[in-house]
């Protein structure tokens, strides 16, 4: 788990090593026990290293083979790296550390492009094929790991981070239209490739770039599951979905504990957290470190959700670590949040992330938490009435329950430079959804959530809050296997129960009934979900800044409107808009962005 950076020029000009550094020094958090750079006369490689396996220096980055032509630096894990590497070691390949960051060289030299496919984790990579003149850029196939771009003529750029494009300088930082309008329409998300600034892009996810020393490249999407039911699977009941179900999430628990260093867990006392653990114990693991999070309650709403966390870490005697938090910790955690956001992020449990990652990374380097479960497994209350919503009807089922807001209502929130004739956010949504590969209304809505929408919210949020204390997380609902799986099982398996039910019926073998049955809950952050107190005077004063002024990014009447004390039928809906907004405008002013 590391922080990557790269710079390619195809213009006969030199990479700018220092821009390279200084990339590389933006990402000290996310790889602060070591940084390598190297230069190959059109690629300069920088990393940032977080030890977690191979701990020597034999496993540092850049790493170079010269024997092979290679060079690499590589963000993540790959999880199925002591098997590759046997496999290639009996195809006669020598090793020289006990890394998967090698593994991944020595695949390349055997597999050629198709390296990607061998390769069992999270990654963000980019590897340089000195022989033929080559950079590869690779992502993960959930776009766990991130990878910005930035290109400009007879330049390319690349980092872990968007922060990091901007030390380098030289960054088209007008706001991208398409980008904001996507933003205020789903939950202040951005899919890949695009992100709120016009010169920064991300490589999406599952993808393959090769670009050639004279600047000519290409992409290939190497993973695409299909969301049907397979002829092999005709005869599943439900039981045979539970037991498949069962059998492939404990695989993934068990990929994830490969590491040099202890591995804990993210306890929140939900479903999906709880059953990571119980499948831990069940696979042997004992006095497991656990870490759960709380915050005051406000208003009757509670604040945390110990009881369920405590109920589980009794069951499986975990060391477990319940950390508390008042009020006043988080205007200060907001603004480091914000800090170490690689896009602007406006969901609330954000800062909560940020906070208990700061207390986990004391403990240990590497935790498994449950992100991806609801978008895999059918978790939100929006996917129940998909399942008998008509192929054709997923669009206006899914935008009715998820869009923050229409195009009409966008049309009256952006200022003129930035408001759109066409309903972009609609258009995409359209194209995604009715794309072949799809059985049922509520199978393309699944795909839609895991593959574009999942990258760029939960996934992207736990990356950046954990990395910013040098936190590797992995997520076990997001294995590629487990994934590939549940595409193929029946929507109704997935729906049952309130959402999630084949997953429920995985956890009854293994958890008590009381963490199964309770009801949904979410990160727990009351003065956030309200935007009151000491927060709301935060974002108004960015919201009415000068450099927010001077933007114009939003009406001056609509941001006075929602910064004026609502009635209490619209406080909810007005609190989260006014986050949404004041959110974007800390972000742009916190990374100096005019």
């Amino acid at each position: 788990m590391c922080g990557i950076s790269g710079e390619a020029r195809f213009d006969g000009r030199s990479p700018d090593a220092a821009a390279v550094t200084r990339m590389t020094e933006a990402m000290r958090s996310r790889g602060p026990d070591d940084e390598g750079l190297f230069t190959d006369g059109w690629v300069t490689l920088g990393h940032r290293r977080l030890t977690i396996i191979d701990l020597s220096d034999a496993g540092g980055q850049p790493m170079v083979r010269d024997d092979l032509g290679l060079a690499l630096v590589f963000n993540g894990c790959i999880y199925n790296y002591p098997q590759l590497r046997e496999e290639l070691r009996r195809a006669g390949y020598a090793f020289g550390s006990t890394s998967d960051t090698e593994v991944i060289l020595v695949a390349y030299a055997h597999w050629g492009e198709r390296f990607v496919d061998h390769l069992v984790g999270m990654f963000a990579i980019g590897l340089v094929d000195r022989a033929r003149r080559r950079l590869i850029l690779a992502r993960d196939r959930l776009g766990i790991k991130p990878l910005y771009l930035a290109e400009t003529p007879g330049r390319l750029r690349f980092a872990s981070t968007l922060p990091a494009l901007l030390r380098a300088g030289d960054v088209d930082t007008d706001i991208d239209p398409v980008a904001l309008h996507h933003y205020l329409s789903w939950h202040s998300i951005v899919p890949a490739p695009r992100t709120v600034l016009r010169g920064v892009r991300k490589l999406p996810p599952a993808t393959l770039r090769v670009i050639e020393a004279d600047g000519r490249s290409r992409e290939e999407v190497y993973w695409r599951p299909d969301y049907v039911r397979e002829p092999a699977d005709a005869g599943m009941d439900a039981a045979d979905w539970r037991a498949a179900i069962g059998d492939a999430l404990r695989a993934a628990v068990r990929r994830r504990l490969v590491a040099d260093v202890p591995v804990g867990v993210l306890l929140s006392g939900g479903l999906d957290s709880s059953l990571i653990v119980a499948l831990l114990a069940e696979a042997g693991q004992q006095h497991l470190r656990t870490f759960s999070i709380g915050f005051d309650s406000r208003d009757g709403e509670s604040g945390d959700e110990f009881h369920y966390s405590d109920l589980v870490a009794r069951a499986y005697d975990t060391d477990h670590h319940r950390i508390r938090l008042a009020d006043d910790d988080l205007v200060p955690a907001v603004r480091q949040a914000v800090l170490a956001m690689t896009e602007p992020m406006g969901s609330h449990d954000v800062v909560a992330f940020h906070l208990l990652s700061e207390q986990v990374a004391r403990h240990v380097k590497v935790a498994q938490s449950g992100q991806g479960a609801d978008e895999v497994f059918a978790g939100y209350g929006y996917h129940q009435p998909l399942v008998d919503a008509p192929r054709h009807g997923a669009a206006e089922t899914f935008a009715a329950a998820f869009f923050d807001r229409d195009h009409d209502e966008l049309r009256r929130v952006v200022g003129p430079s930035y408001a759109l004739e066409r309903d972009a956010s609609r258009d995409l949504l359209t194209g995604h959804l009715a794309a072949p590969g799809a059985q049922t209304a509520l199978d393309a809505v699944l795909r839609l959530d895991t593959h574009l929408m999942l990258p760029d919210d939960p996934v992207k949020r736990v990356d950046s809050m954990s990395m910013a204390w040098g936190l590797e997380v992995r997520t076990p609902f997001l294995d590629q296997d487990l994934v590939t799986l549940a595409a193929h099982c029946p929507p109704e398996h997935k729906v049952a129960q309130g959402g999630k039910g084949v997953l429920k019926e995985v956890a009854r073998e293994v958890l008590p009934a009381e963490v199964i049955d309770r009801p949904k809950g979410y990160f727990p952050v009351p003065a956030l979900r309200n935007v009151d107190g000491p927060v709301r005077e935060l974002v108004a004063e960015a919201l009415q800044a000068p450099a927010a002024r001077e933007r114009g990014l939003f009406r001056p009447e609509y941001v006075a409107r929602l910064l004026a004390e609502p009635d209490q039928a619209e406080a909810a809906a007005g609190s989260n808009k006014l986050w949404q907004l004041g959110l974007l405008e800390l972000w742009l002013q916190t990374h100096d962005i005019s």
